[in-house]
């Protein structure tokens, strides 16, 4: 059985309700039945429709949703080509990525490589890294952050390593013999 407040809700709405859908879904017809979907939902909330404190954004919203959720089903999806060409799984890309690290700081010149080796590898803070080498502080930092810099390029060129340009961490790799 319909509530009385809701029959008087949906009376007061449902004009408003149906040009608002007609102008999202263009097309008479799913308007007509967004609309209905929108009236069983209500029905079927039965005494505790009346309890909605608002009841005009309640229809707005659940007539939201509904064309939200139509537009989702409605996708329409390309098959897969049968002639794409399958990804080697040969090595995963953390492993291609985990051989790459290694051949990067090879390439970076032995005072880089050093610094990077104590303060990101091994975990020495750059204080202590600072006194092993005889460097003041700021020296020291300006050694990792200089390293850090040149390995990113590296990772970027030769790796395949992408970041995310929000928060600059790494975000993908793509390996080599997939970048063609």
């Amino acid at each position: 059985m319909i509530a009385p407040c809701m029959w008087r809700s949906w009376e007061a709405q449902k004009d408003e309700l149906r040009s608002f859908l007609h102008r999202r879904l263009a097309d008479a017809p799913a308007t007509e039945d967004v609309l209905h979907e929108v009236f069983l939902k209500a029905a079927l909330q039965g005494g505790q429709f009346c309890q909605i404190e608002h009841p005009r954004a309640w229809f707005f919203q659940v007539a939201r949703n509904v064309v939200a959720d139509r537009h989702r089903r409605g996708r329409v999806f390309e098959p897969v080509p049968d002639d794409l060409p399958a990804l080697s799984q040969e090595t995963s890309p953390v492993e291609a990525l985990a051989q790459c690290l290694p051949q990067a700081l090879a390439t970076l010149a032995q005072e880089d490589r050093d610094a990077l080796e104590h303060c990101e590898i091994a975990g020495m803070t750059q204080r202590d890294y600072a006194a092993l080498r005889g460097l003041s502080l700021p020296a020291a930092k300006s050694r990792v952050q200089r390293a850090r810099a040149k390995l990113r390029e590296i990772l970027v060129g030769q790796c395949g390593v992408r970041f995310d340009k929000q928060t600059g961490q790494v975000c993908c790799h793509v390996p080599q013999d997939a970048r063609g």
